[in-house]
């Protein structure tokens, strides 16, 4: 996929061309979408540059976002999301240790396979997998998303990882209410090849994707578990397709030892419950 860089400018160019836009609020948005797109934070001094706004301006507007929990500072005074808008945005404020956590393992990932890593949670609305870091590949083409980004749970590897590994209620709830939307030939948009597919997943504790979300995009993926031995989210990697159908087998076993290596790092200490070879809806 080409990577594409959204400019501030244009983020800011949205908001302010929006017929009776408020612009205090455009402008906490602003703050919010750069911010999202930074895994360092920002110093008010880059929010300002970037913004093309005084900072005398911005200050007051950080400072209620600081208080209100959806902005935190760290401290050389740097502006990263706070833990409001992370469980706003995640469902979860544990989510916010996995960058930390899991990143050596996510570069090693990246380093031994040369494919962009990611780690995908499920979204707080229960309706998508969504980006909590990654480690992009070195390589001119290559798999790009932003961290925050959210992708459909039924097309992607990460998705089917996570919705094969909730708890059955959960899952089916899930399933029930998810639109099976299409987005290649290859998408599954029925509810019983859906199911099916998740099934093999449990037994194989990994998920293969080849083009089910954009044709010459692949994804592989295996599920994190907890200290308790639940679903916690998904350890993927992501590139071309031509260049990982030829490797999946070495790239899936590589992906399920990060995964397993992550949850212990997360305290793992069971393991997961079996399930059987077939469940009813």
């Amino acid at each position: 996929m080409i990577r594409a860089r959204v400019s501030p400018g244009t983020i800011r160019g949205r908001h302010g061309a929006a017929a009776g836009a408020h612009r205090a609020a455009g402008r906490v948005m602003d703050i919010l979408e750069l911010v999202v797109r930074t895994r360092d934070g920002l110093a008010l001094r880059e929010l300002s540059a970037q913004l093309e706004a005084p900072k005398s301006s911005l200050l007051p507007l950080l400072r209620t976002l600081a208080g209100r929990g959806y902005l935190e500072q760290g401290t050389l005074g740097e502006y990263r999301l706070g833990p409001k808008a992370l469980e706003l945005g995640l469902g979860s404020p544990a989510h916010r240790a996995w960058p930390a956590i899991a990143r050596p393992v996510l570069r090693a990932l990246m380093e031994r396979t040369g494919e962009t890593v990611f780690l995908g949670a499920l979204g707080g609305d229960g309706t998508a997998v969504v980006f909590v870091d990654k480690v992009e590949s070195e390589q001119v083409i290559r798999y790009t998303a932003g961290v925050g980004d959210r992708r459909a749970l039924h097309a992607t590897s990460s998705g089917k990882v996570i919705l094969a590994f909730l708890p059955a209620p959960e899952r089916e709830r899930i399933l029930r209410a998810l639109p099976l939307k299409r987005y290649t030939d290859r998408t599954v948009t029925s509810l019983p090849a859906l199911r099916a597919a998740l099934e093999e997943v449990r037994q194989t504790g990994v998920c293969v994707n080849l083009d089910e979300l954009a044709v010459g995009a692949a994804g592989i993926a295996a599920p994190i578990f907890d200290r308790d031995g639940r679903m916690a989210g998904a350890c993927a990697i992501g590139g071309p397709t031509e260049r990982v159908r030829p490797r999946l087998k070495p790239l899936a076993a590589e992906v399920k030892a990060a995964a397993r290596a992550i949850s212990a790092l997360l305290g793992q200490r069971t393991n997961p419950q079996p399930v059987p070879r077939k469940e009813q809806p």
